[in-house]
């Protein structure tokens, strides 16, 4: 299982130069990947976690990482595909591929935020046909020839998008969603599937079996799928309800158990820890807290 680690994207140490420490230091440390997550606004009335208040532009924070790296790579999970059309996300995806040379991986959701759904005038209705679509039009714009498509949602007129990504094909999608349905779909049309943060270790298991049935029965090959696993970091603090949490040897423990469940890449996510990706807390402590993190679950040699 490859181990990778959550990008500075929320709250208090989403800084400059913090994002730009970690991302040079989980290089150097042999972390696989980094991983930033997408929220555009808070409704007036809605009661998210702080985690959700103050979050940088995923496409924008690994464009960031990407210039001040070279090995590491870059993911995203996840883009919620309603609020914006395939082409300019292809542009952006694209772009992004090209200047981090082939780094970046693609992780798309359908969202769930009604305040984010109205203020981008979107509608992730039907969520299976439109995503399916939506990975189509990537698939011919990542191509580097001329691309038409013709769908129920989306239209591409013959063009042509340049420059092609650095990665042949264009970087892999993943798709997250915990729905047997959605479950399905990621082992038949993408490159895996990306748990969410809320996803127990027992759902792990379950959506595993799910992608890998579906990906053979669509004659692929069922340990090629990636399982790719946000794993909420709890550190200092144990809760057996959280594999990660506790003392740092608690916490690899409990990596273990996701290795173990199937999960072909884990990423420690610090985000979600109030004393790092709440808005309130001190980022000079969020900061030193992510890198100690960082430096004490870095993935053996």
């Amino acid at each position: 299982m490859l181990i990778s680690f959550g990008c500075p994207v929320s709250g208090a140490w989403a800084q400059p130069e913090t994002l730009t420490t970690i991302a040079r230091r989980a290089e150097e440390l042999g972390y696989h990947g980094l991983w930033a997550f997408q929220r555009l606004l808070v409704g007036r009335d809605q009661d998210l976690a702080p985690i959700y208040h103050s979050v940088l532009d995923p496409m924008v924070a690994l464009t960031w990482a990407a210039a001040a790296t070279s090995r590491i790579r870059l993911g995203v999970s996840v883009i919620n595909l309603p609020y914006v059309s395939p082409t300019y996300l292809a542009k952006q995806a694209g772009s992004l591929d090209r200047l981090s040379g082939g780094r970046f991986d693609l992780g798309l959701g359908t969202g769930w935020s009604e305040p984010e759904f109205v203020a981008t005038g979107s509608d992730p209705k039907p969520r299976g046909p439109r995503t399916e679509e939506y990975l189509e039009v990537l698939k011919v714009l990542f191509s580097g020839g001329e691309a038409e498509y013709a769908g129920r949602f989306y239209r591409v007129p013959p063009s042509r998008m340049a420059p092609a990504p650095a990665q042949a094909g264009g970087p892999p999608v993943l798709l997250g969603g915990t729905a047997d349905v959605a479950l399905r779909r990621a082992g038949r049309i993408a490159a895996g599937w990306v748990s969410s943060s809320r996803t127990s270790l027992p759902e792990i298991e379950r959506g595993v079996r799910i992608v890998r049935e579906a990906a053979e029965a669509t004659g692929r090959d069922p340990d090629s799928v990636r399982i790719v696993v946000r794993g909420v970091v709890q550190a200092g603090r144990r809760d057996e309800a959280m594999p990660l949490s506790g003392t740092w040897g608690q916490i690899r423990a409990g990596a273990e158990r996701y290795a173990e469940a199937g999960a072909t890449e884990l990423f420690y996510e610090p985000n979600w820890d109030p004393r790092i990706g709440g808005p309130e807390a001190d980022p000079r402590a969020a900061a030193d807290l992510g890198a100690e993190i960082l430096d004490a679950l870095a993935p053996h040699g």
